[in-house]
């Protein structure tokens, strides 16, 4: 199995300032270390909540450092400062607006703000983005239910193949 090459950018203000540790982070590599069968190779980014901080990010992220997929934490609320969905629209060729669509939906069954979030997905090159809520649980419920589709998306636009692993989360590809 070929090693797949994660990106993962926790966007935060305070956590970049080290006034508080980040959570965001370890909980997208452990959930994807469970639903993923290949050797991962991550990326890790800790940032403020800067847009052009978070392009620049994203840019090197695809193009320099060639990640099959991208995963953000926080900054998809909708206070002044909160622009990761702005700062991966600026980079993607195709926005999924599926994925957050999905995701809201996911966690208005545990929380009314979900209707707050802006989630999103988009590609860039052979990379996929995936923004996704700041908070560990909310991290764990959104995954869930939209990483049975990342493995074919990433096929689709060129990426490495990610192999699921079936204890933990049924991929989904078309029967040939």
């Amino acid at each position: 199995m070929e090693c797949i090459k994660i990106g993962i950018v926790v966007t935060s203000d305070r956590a970049s300032l080290g006034v508080y540790a980040d959570l965001g982070g370890p909980a997208i590599k452990e959930v994807l270390g469970r639903y993923i069968c290949n050797p991962l190779e991550f990326e890790y980014a800790l940032i403020a909540d800067d847009q052009e901080s978070i392009v620049q990010t994203l840019i090197d992220l695809s193009d320099a450092k060639g990640c099959d997929l991208i995963v953000t934490t926080g900054g998809t609320g909708p206070a002044p400062r909160d622009v990761t969905p702005e700062a991966t629209q600026a980079v993607c060729s195709k926005m999924l607006p599926g994925f957050g669509e999905l995701m809201r939906m996911a966690s208005l069954k545990y929380v009314p703000t979900a209707i707050l979030s802006r989630q999103s997905a988009g590609i860039r090159g052979s990379s996929l983005i995936v923004n996704l809520p700041g908070k560990p649980k909310s991290i764990q419920e959104c995954l869930e239910v939209v990483f049975p589709a990342i493995p074919y998306c990433i096929d689709l636009i060129g990426g490495r193949y990610i192999e699921g692993n079936p204890e933990h989360i049924q991929v989904f590809r078309p029967k040939k």
